[in-house]
């Protein structure tokens, strides 16, 4: 299994302080079956600036103290990029670092909005080859507020990743629904942890896919799980399982 957002990097953002934190992630991502993380720090939030070249060096280097420890995992790069009009230019100037160096970029909005330059931004992003992928829009109050936001989006050529602490409740009830709400519209395309540590943030992806299995069946499992392993290869994803009258009904929009 792989988790395409995860905060294990030591001493570099708000996930794993230590070391020892990171292996200590590393063994319950283990035991969860994980076998592969892209490690994605904050980077640009107005408290974290992780740049490209340093997150390649602490892959490394964590790489290296896994494999001393016999951890059975790989770390790979990524970047959580809190959004921001020069994103396109920090990327020419080698800043900015997609998944594996992938096309697929990660994008984060603040929790309690949506700014207005974020429809053409995506685009724009979109023109350069690049795929922006919207971290966990389930715990955004706009996107809460005004799905039609969200599906927009979407439908102008950007994915999502929902957390899946998110779909265990973790994050409350009214996160829990309104993520079987963008999985059920088909508004979603990756579950992964965004875990920070083994006690308040962890993985929880196992049993994120355990209730997905028992609410919405199989197919949506092997539709997240694949994903994340075309991601990880530059593929292209799968864009959904279609349901549209299931979409129609959610959004109120048609």
């Amino acid at each position: 299994m792989i988790d395409i957002h995860c905060h294990i990097l030591p001493g570099i953002d708000d996930g794993a302080k230590t070391i020892e934190d990171s292996l200590a992630m590393a063994k319950a991502a283990a035991e969860e079956g994980i076998k592969t993380i892209v490690a994605t720090p904050h980077h640009r939030n107005n408290q974290y600036n992780n740049k490209k070249e340093e997150i390649l060096q602490g892959v490394e280097a964590l790489n290296k103290v896994l494999v001393q420890e016999n951890m059975p995992l790989t770390i790979l790069p990524g970047q959580e990029v809190r959004i921001f009009g020069e994103v396109l230019e920090d990327y020419q100037k080698g800043e900015i670092l997609t998944l594996n160096h992938t096309k697929y970029l990660f994008i984060e909005f603040p929790s309690s909005s949506v700014p207005r330059y974020a429809e053409r931004l995506l685009y724009d992003i979109q023109t350069q080859g690049i795929i922006p992928i919207i971290v966990h829009p389930e715990r955004n109050k706009e996107l809460q507020e005004k799905p039609e936001l969200m599906y927009k989006l979407v439908q102008n050529g950007a994915l999502t990743q929902v957390t899946a602490a998110s779909v265990c409740g973790s994050f409350g009830k009214k996160v829990k629904q309104f993520s079987e709400q963008l999985i059920e519209a088909n508004l979603t395309h990756f579950i992964a942890s965004d875990a920070h540590n083994t006690t308040t943030r962890t993985f929880k992806v196992r049993q994120a896919f355990d209730e997905i299995e028992a609410v919405f069946g199989t197919d949506y499992v092997y539709l997240f799980t694949e994903n994340a392993e075309l991601l990880i290869e530059d593929k292209n994803i799968y864009k959904e399982i279609p349901q549209p009258i299931k979409r129609k009904k959610f959004l109120g929009i048609f």
